[in-house]
């Protein structure tokens, strides 16, 4: 049941990236109200795992101005639209080198429904070979490694892994063992 409806929109701004519009809106009770909403493509979050271990990207994020730990993640240049395979296998080759045998879709991310229309499509990519990276320009300073999954369970519990889309991913990947065990 939708119980705003949206009266009329304006783009307000855009980049390469996204774009953000304020829409004029109608409450369930008549009463008028404006969202503002952030626009950006559908992208992909990929959790690099081989035996008991997952790889995970390092890079600084300005918006919160520190270095996070997190899964390989993106979306296509331009604000394209790309289909979420063929897009997971471009961000996990660009951002780690990684090439994987598998990828299996395990979710999909509400990225932050509140203020934004991103969805991200999660995969699992699993047979992975070495190659190298193809960074873009913002990810030169992109660290990379893998992790034994008790310490990602224990950089989570320490607050060293606290991004939301990392974290949502990782419930994902517990739902998805535990319905095939």
């Amino acid at each position: 049941m939708v119980s705003i409806k949206r009266v009329s929109s304006t783009e307000i701004y855009a980049n390469p990236w996204l774009s953000l519009r304020e829409d004029e809106i109608v409450r369930a009770d008549g009463s008028p109200g404006i969202y503002s909403v952030i626009d950006k493509p559908a992208g992909v979050i990929v959790i690099p795992r081989d035996d008991n271990r997952l790889y995970l990207v390092e890079q600084f994020r300005y918006a919160v101005e520190a270095r996070r730990w997190e899964f390989p993640a993106g979306t296509a240049p331009d604000r394209q639209s790309l289909p979420p395979e063929e897009l997971a296998v471009r961000e996990l080759s660009e951002e780690t080198g990684l090439r994987a045998e598998s990828m299996t879709q395990i979710g999909s991310v509400d990225v932050a429904p509140g203020f934004s229309s991103q969805r991200q499509a999660v995969f699992l990519a699993e047979a992975l070979s070495p190659g190298p990276p193809a960074r873009e320009h913002e990810e030169q300073d992109m660290d990379a490694r893998w992790w034994p999954v008790e310490q990602v369970w224990a950089a989570v519990a320490s607050g060293e892994i606290c991004d939301a889309q990392t974290l949502a991913a990782l419930t994902l990947l517990i739902t998805h063992d535990t319905a095939k065990a």
